[in-house]
């Protein structure tokens, strides 16, 4: 099977995991959504986005719970409904986010959860009272729901810049980076999500049939479809990561590399949405955002490290990339910020 709009099977486990019985009430309940039972037995094996989707609303109609059981309090069904309706009738992401994260909070006792601007970034924070962290499935459906919605709302995807977690990493993470970002980071104090402040003010501008539309297809529709990894672009990402910049190939030598001639390179990309160009900043701001959290490393030495002639490009690449510049980027990730 392809990877493309597929669920690793782990995530299945995760989901049945406090939500249905072992033995043959698991098997009735994969059976009934399409997905093998046998499919438990294996590490690697990946179900259909759209089985995991249907997955996800038949255990959350036969508990009443549309959290997988993950916390005291049932998140009822109808609440995605609630949380939807309750958001889109704000005047802007900052104001629906507002209202959505205050229900979630009201509905589930183990994760309350805070909007908090800093300048050009902006957190979602859990503000969890009890010293045991949640599992990390936990988190990221949490996650998955609120930036579903959020998407969902302002009519465009918001890039994550990072997310932090108490938890430790889990034995699976590829799926959460494709999900969420590549800058994933465990073990820390917070649990919070980041991401620049300049989403929180698009105006909301959803309708009573849009919120039918988008019900009906949830929540095969926030879950984030996977990028193929045979595609074209995601190969030459991963030939980049592996380079130091200044050894990054022009357009000429990589399709050279490739086999093909410059013009059918640039086609292919378009074809998949991409340019090279696009490819080679998007690596860029994954390796920035990592080295930005390690206080040792300076400024200008992520500078060079990323192929550009002085710290001053740097900071206006990064700026455009996360709407901060690298020095408040730092300061709220390593949690100096006031």
């Amino acid at each position: 099977m392809s990877e493309k709009d597929t669920i690793s099977i782990q995530l299945v486990r995760e989901a049945l995991l406090q939500s249905c019985a072992p033995g043959a009430a698991t098997e009735e309940v994969l059976n009934k959504v399409g997905i093998d039972p046998a499919l438990l037995e294996t590490t690697d094996a990946r179900v259909p986005a759209t089985a995991y989707a249907r997955l996800w609303r038949l255990l959350a109609r036969r508990g009443d719970d549309e959290f997988f059981g993950m916390d005291p309090r049932k998140l009822k069904s109808g609440s995605l409904e609630f949380l939807c309706r309750c958001s889109m009738v704000q005047p802007s992401l900052a104001a629906g986010l507002t209202s959505g994260l205050s229900f979630l909070s009201l509905m589930l006792e183990r994760m309350p959860a805070q909007l908090v601007r800093q300048q050009s970034l902006a957190e979602i924070v859990l503000l969890e009272d009890d010293e045991d962290p949640r599992r990390a499935f936990t988190y990221f459906t949490y996650w998955m729901i609120v930036h579903g919605v959020a998407c969902w709302l302002a009519g465009r995807r918001i890039p994550i810049l990072a997310i932090e977690l108490r938890c430790p990493a889990p034995d699976f993470c590829d799926d959460y980076r494709v999900m969420f970002s590549e800058n994933l980071r465990f073990d820390r104090p917070r649990t919070r999500m980041i991401f620049s402040a300049d989403c929180l003010d698009l105006p909301i501008k959803r309708s009573s049939e849009e919120l039918k539309r988008f019900l009906a297809h949830a929540p095969a529709n926030i879950l984030v479809k996977y990028r193929d990894p045979e595609s074209l672009a995601s190969r030459i990402k991963h030939d980049l990561r592996q380079l130091p910049a200044e050894h990054w190939p022009e357009t000429e030598a990589l399709a050279q590399q490739l086999c093909m001639s410059a013009s059918t390179l640039r086609r292919r990309l378009a074809e998949e949405g991409q340019t090279y160009q696009g490819l080679k900043d998007s690596v860029r701001k994954e390796l920035a955002i990592v080295w930005l959290a390690e206080p040792a490393i300076s400024f200008a030495e992520i500078a060079t490290r990323l192929g550009f002639a002085d710290t001053s490009s740097f900071y206006k690449a990064f700026r455009k990339w996360s709407g901060s510049n690298p020095g408040h980027y730092r300061s709220l990730i390593l949690n100096e910020a006031s």
